[in-house]
């Protein structure tokens, strides 16, 4: 595993609705291995033919409730999971994580809290496994940038987070540094083959993209436009 993003995500809610916009804002968050189901029965199954890295569970279920399949995966496997409830009782919650849970979110709930919850909790899970394969970090003149953390650290020791987005742009580019990258490729890099209507986006991202990497955005040194064709990360030795 080189990034969290990697990782595969088991969803079991029985709301359509939310889990179809779980499922886009995973995805748009950077996740590309989202499986759903909405009961017991469909968890179990997809479970036994692939062992996920994360698990969201609801506590109501029509044949059954999320403590109880938490119970029966967690004794196959012991993957992380976060709680989605309705109910909000101080005893549930406790309930929840007394089993083993990583955490415990009350519905209605922000996405993005969502979002950072599940990055913390597989950055704690999994930040062993990331050291492993972690990769050198990419220099960029006064700064530097974590590709496994996602994490732009300054001259002076601060840090910036990356989103996936930006993220995925960085490795492609880093991947082909001091080449030209077109922005076909990097459109599809970041959306794969569907990105129609996301090109007039893709300079939205490298423009905050480059407030992040460059001392002074409007005079970029790193992140170079080639226009009319794309984009290129300039060589180290040439910064």
């Amino acid at each position: 595993m080189n990034s969290i993003y990697e990782v595969r995500i088991l969803i079991v809610d029985n709301n359509k609705d939310l889990l179809r916009l779980l499922c886009e804002q995973l995805s748009g968050a950077g996740y590309r291995h989202i499986q759903t189901a909405a009961n017991c029965a469909a968890a179990k199954k997809l479970f036994a033919a692939e062992i996920p890295e994360l698990m969201i569970l609801d506590i109501n279920l029509p044949d059954g409730d999320g403590f109880s399949l938490f119970r029966a995966l967690h004794a196959k496997a012991d993957v992380p999971a976060l709680f989605l409830s309705a109910r909000d009782a101080d005893a549930d919650r406790l309930f929840g994580l007394g089993l083993g849970a990583d955490d415990y979110l009350t519905k209605p709930f922000l996405m993005q809290e969502l979002l950072l919850r599940v990055q913390h909790i597989l950055l704690r899970t999994y930040r062993a496994e990331l050291a492993r394969t972690k990769s050198k970090d990419l220099k960029l003149a006064d700064r530097s940038v974590d590709l496994n953390d996602a994490l732009v650290t300054l001259s002076n020791g601060d840090t910036i987070p990356l989103t996936a987005t930006e993220l995925a742009l960085l490795r492609k580019l880093a991947d082909n540094r001091g080449h030209i990258v077109t922005y076909d490729s990097l459109c599809s890099a970041v959306w794969d083959a569907d990105y129609y209507g996301y090109e007039n986006s893709l300079g939205v991202h490298i423009r905050h993209l480059r407030q992040k990497l460059e001392q002074d955005p409007n005079q970029p040194r790193c992140l170079l436009t080639v226009r009319g064709i794309g984009y290129k990360l300039a060589k180290e030795e040439l910064l």
